[in-house]
């Protein structure tokens, strides 16, 4: 079977699910694992795929994308080519976990999808909070900065923060994400800042951004200098890589607490 990735979530799953050697193309921000993108052609950025590219690569199956806002479009152009294709759009952890076995189900694969999810399950699931709901710190993820978008309930970042034992500070609205004005922020008041920014290399996120906003300076979470990192990989991405993500995510509710 082969297989062409347009997003780093998917690609991450088919070589969780021991099916590496069954791609032959990904899209150009895929780079997880190493080792198996290097060698594979890139078919373009997430909203810029060449689908002509794709079609040369003579998929069996793509695995598309609606998590990414424009990649609908993308969808599109996949149906007028006529490619076999299906397009995951997760909003849960529970979605996630639907979508593993759902590929899992197309690569003829459905026991090494059914061990990956309970593997993930393992860390992320979580029946009750330690210390109960309402004494949750709140952390405000940050998918951007400028203006700064955080998620909703319709958000598996949302569940990673209560799995990890806090609260989503948007976790109540009932969208994906939203932008905040800083006045907002103030408001709202989060105990913590995680930064996550899309698309952009760890190494380069800027505490120093939050920490310098006049308007939060009187804010627990700037007094304290509670603002974290936490890779778009670990976050951003509803694959296996969220275990990695509620681990840190924890670290941060821990610091919090002390």
């Amino acid at each position: 079977m082969r297989i062409v990735s347009l997003a780093c979530s998917n690609t991450e799953i088919v070589c969780a699910l021991g099916c590496a050697d069954r791609l032959v193309g990904v899209d150009d921000h895929s780079d997880f694992p190493e080792d198996v993108i290097a060698g594979l052609p890139k078919v373009g950025p997430d909203l810029e795929i060449d689908v002509e590219r794709v079609a040369a690569l003579e998929p069996d199956l793509v695995l598309a994308t609606l998590t990414v806002p424009g990649h609908e479009r993308v969808v599109e152009r996949l149906e007028q080519a006529g490619l076999p294709f299906i397009a995951p759009e997760p909003v849960s952890l529970d979605d996630v976990y639907r979508d593993i076995t759902k590929i899992g189900a197309r690569l003829g694969v459905p026991e090494r999808a059914t061990e990956l999810i309970a593997e993930m399950r393992g860390s992320l699931d979580v029946d009750e909070p330690a210390e109960g709901v309402a004494d949750a710190p709140t952390v405000m993820i940050q998918w951007w900065p400028k203006p700064v978008i955080t998620p909703g309930r319709l958000s598996w970042a949302t569940d990673v923060v209560e799995a990890a034992g806090g609260r989503a500070l948007l976790g109540h609205e009932e969208h994906k994400s939203r932008p905040l004005t800083d006045e907002e922020v103030a408001e709202r008041a989060p105990d913590a800042v995680v930064l996550s920014w899309c698309g952009v290399d760890p190494a380069k996120y800027r505490p120093d951004v939050v920490l310098s906003n006049e308007r939060w300076r009187s804010l627990d979470f700037v007094r304290h200098e509670r603002v974290f990192s936490i890779g778009e990989p670990y976050l951003g991405r509803p694959g296996p890589r969220l275990v990695e993500g509620v681990r840190r995510m924890r670290e941060v509710v821990e610091a919090v607490r002390a």
